[in-house]
């Protein structure tokens, strides 16, 4: 099995078993509450979306919006998820030390 740090994300190993499929990648830096409800997190937080095809990441960016997510980054193609799948180990910490699972990351810019 290979490492999947760094250098493979799960996204990218389902769009290498499914070639054809749009495969985007998002939702997984917060827990199933607050994805459903981006309000949920205090604030107005980012999410990010990652895939092949443009037309899919729009479909997926409509339905965040529907979820309350006003900030959607693009990041590029399905090897970008491998950031935003790094990102677990800060979630875990950071709900361990708050004892709360109701946040999201936000962009600054």
């Amino acid at each position: 099995m290979p490492d999947y740090s760094n250098t493979y994300s799960m996204g990218e190993e389902l769009q290498k078993l499914a070639p054809e499929a749009h495969i985007v990648k998002t939702l997984n830096i917060v827990n199933c509450e607050v994805m459903v409800d981006a309000k949920r997190s205090g604030g107005d937080p980012t999410m990010f979306v990652s895939g092949n095809d443009a037309g899919a990441k729009q479909e997926v960016t409509d339905i965040l919006r529907q979820f309350g997510w006003n900030d959607v980054i693009d990041l590029g193609d399905i090897t970008t998820a491998r950031g935003t799948e790094m990102l677990l180990p800060i979630w875990l910490r950071t709900w361990m030390a708050t004892g709360n699972g109701h946040f999201a990351f936000k962009i600054v810019r």
